[in-house]
């Protein structure tokens, strides 16, 4: 009885903790640049059954031995593996501001890459973004919507005048006719190894800084000025899997309930003196 009532309440557990980042998803549907989030669920390994009695073997003497046979096995429940992004390349939306510079991959070495821009944090760590949505702070240089410094090829923030500039598809940024600055974008060739930091922000699992995509020959992307990248969130895919998540987790907890009642008339009635 009570390994049913625990495997519903792993699927109680999985379904919200799915339905927590569908509605994260929905949440930032437009927010640019956001990557949806993937849930995995997965089972426990099945637990497998055995009748434990004893049998006399055919022997002059009948020796009996503990016989061991496998009845079944029962499942013990699913929990939530692991959350994954998904990169895949949002839409375009033109904003016609200057310091929306939206970044597009073209050709990858593998299917497993991916590209960023390049991000200075406050305490130094390597980040990275594809939320292009870049503004000028009071000291003109180019930052996120969260302040952090957007970085130019020589690892350094990317200062200028007004918005009055430009970039062409390779990043560099051209200000009174002088080009200022090239800005950098990182490139990963396992997208496994980037976990999200918050606020649009990526980090490597081993805070190592990623490679340049510059001059690499089997990498090819545009970067384009007043426009940024939407969110990949289908909203409607994920309203339907919010809705599939609710009633998964609805009929485990009405599972839980009828256990509950059997215990509770086990405790109180089955055993009463009449």
């Amino acid at each position: 009885m009570f390994k049913g009532f625990y495997t519903a309440a792993a699927g109680m557990l999985s379904q919200q903790r799915q339905t927590d980042l569908l509605t994260n998803n929905i949440a930032n549907a437009n927010t640019p640049g956001f990557k949806a989030d993937q849930g995995t669920l997965k089972a426990f390994p099945d637990m497998l059954l055995q009748r434990m009695e004893s049998e006399d073997l055919p022997t002059d003497r009948s020796i009996s031995v503990q016989n061991k046979k496998d009845i079944g096995a029962i499942n013990t429940g699913v929990y939530m593996q692991e959350t994954v992004p998904n990169f895949t390349q949002g839409d375009l939306q033109q904003t016609s501001q200057s310091t929306d510079i939206a970044l597009m991959e073209q050709n990858m070495p593998t299917k497993e890459g991916g590209l960023f821009f390049v991000v200075q944090s406050p305490d130094n760590t390597p980040q990275y973004t594809r939320n292009s949505n870049f503004t000028l702070d009071q000291e003109g240089f180019l930052t996120t919507s969260t302040g952090a410094y957007v970085l130019n090829t020589n690892n350094q923030p990317i200062q200028l005048k007004s918005e009055n500039f430009t970039v062409d598809s390779q990043g560099n940024v051209t200000e009174n006719n002088q080009q200022v600055a090239q800005i950098d974008i990182a490139y990963a060739s396992d997208l496994q190894t980037i976990k999200k930091a918050g606020n649009g922000l990526y980090e490597t699992l081993n805070n190592q800084p990623l490679s340049s995509a510059r001059n690499n020959p089997g990498i090819s992307y545009q970067l384009k000025q007043g426009f940024v990248e939407r969110s990949n969130v289908d909203a409607a895919q994920n309203m339907t899997d919010l809705l599939t998540a609710y009633r998964a987790f609805e009929a485990n907890q009405k599972i839980m309930q009828a256990y509950d009642r059997s215990m509770d008339k086990a405790a109180n009635e089955i055993g009463r003196v009449r």
